[in-house]
């Protein structure tokens, strides 16, 4: 196994598959109680629209999302995803995404682990 092929596997059973597939690791901060993982978005536009061309216009804000803790450590992910002009609307636009439970900054998978054990959403307050 390729060197590349390993660290794509370690990332992928480490990181939501959402994030892995469509976002790059390009930063990692590895402070004393947490782990601020950096990504970016892919160069990739999937919503395009027939006849309509896109340019790149930079980036919308970043999110953090909480995700589950690694070696001790709280695990936050900081994900920008990648915005584009619609040159016939003048529109920007981007990619949607689902990465958080709803109500929560908190990644699908870790919210659920955490309304098992809790028996509630985290963040949210509300017992199902």
């Amino acid at each position: 196994m390729e060197k590349q092929d390993i660290y794509e596997s370690l990332i992928g059973l480490l990181f939501p598959s959402d994030i892995t597939e469509h976002f790059k690791i390009v930063h990692i901060e590895s402070l004393p109680q947490v782990m601020v993982v950096h990504f970016e978005e892919k160069d990739e536009f999937h919503d395009k629209e027939g006849g309509h061309e896109y340019v790149p216009n930079g980036f919308y804000e970043s999110s953090r999302i909480n995700d589950f803790p690694i070696r001790d450590k709280k695990v936050t992910l900081v994900v920008k995803r990648r915005r584009w002009i619609d040159k016939s609307t003048g529109k920007s636009v981007g990619n949607k995404y689902t990465l958080t439970a709803e109500g929560t900054r908190h990644s699908k998978e870790f919210a659920a682990f955490l309304k098992g054990i809790f028996g509630q959403l985290p963040d949210s307050g509300t017992e199902s």
